[in-house]
């Protein structure tokens, strides 16, 4: 397991995957960058008209989202957090999405067997990082944490690569969950649940195709 100093440091979409022969392959999110995502052109097209420099809130709202998305994990691996890089504002709400965590929490057991576990898939050709590996009442789940307003499609998408991650090497995967945790009260908690990945992975494997058929044209 990583360390929590590294956690900090590396972002899923950062993090660098390779095949056991060496050979670098991307990671999930970037293989569903190939995606047309609607939504996000609305949202930043909204701000602009608002005055708003969407790059500078989107830096902002990610970094309140990486520390909230840390904080979670220190809490499951029972580390202290060090805030040192962060200020008073970030903090604020970065507590109150974990505390927001920790109302979804109380009402179950769970044992975390495995975080922040970078995998690969020797089959497809694809790397990812697996936010939580864990028990849940007695259940083998998949847990994936978003911070944010909604979840979008892409995200359950990511779901299911990431189950093919845990299924091909080893750990077994009963059901699966996003959990979006809000960054205040108007963003609110969502939770869903995923059984059947059948529709999203055949989604992931067409786009991987994708990605891999421009990264031929692309030279």
């Amino acid at each position: 397991m990583k360390g929590m100093d590294d956690l900090k440091k590396v972002s899923k979409g950062h993090a660098i995957y390779k095949l056991s022969d060496g050979k670098r392959v991307p990671g999930t999110t970037t293989v569903l960058g190939v995606l047309n995502k609607p939504a996000l052109v609305a949202w930043a097209n909204k701000l602009g008209l608002e005055g708003i420099d969407s790059s500078r809130y989107v830096d902002e709202s990610a970094k309140i989202g990486t520390l909230a998305h840390y904080l979670v994990q220190c809490h499951l691996t029972k580390q202290e957090p060090d805030l040192s890089q962060y200020g008073k504002f970030e903090i604020d709400k970065a507590e109150n999405a974990l505390i927001s965590y920790f109302e979804w929490e109380k009402s179950r057991k769970i044992v975390p067997i495995e975080n922040e576990l970078p995998l690969v898939s020797e089959a497809y050709g694809y790397g990812g990082t697996i936010d939580c590996y864990c028990s849940i009442d007695g259940e083998i789940w998949l847990l994936d944490f978003k911070t944010g307003k909604a979840i979008y499609p892409e995200m359950l998408i990511q779901l299911a690569a990431y189950r093919q991650l845990l299924n091909e090497n080893g750990f077994e995967v009963q059901k699966a969950k996003i959990l979006r945790i809000g960054r205040d009260e108007t963003e609110g908690f969502e939770e869903r649940t995923i059984t059947d990945f059948t529709l999203q992975w055949e989604l992931f494997k067409h786009c991987l195709e994708i990605y891999k058929l421009q990264k031929q044209i692309g030279g």
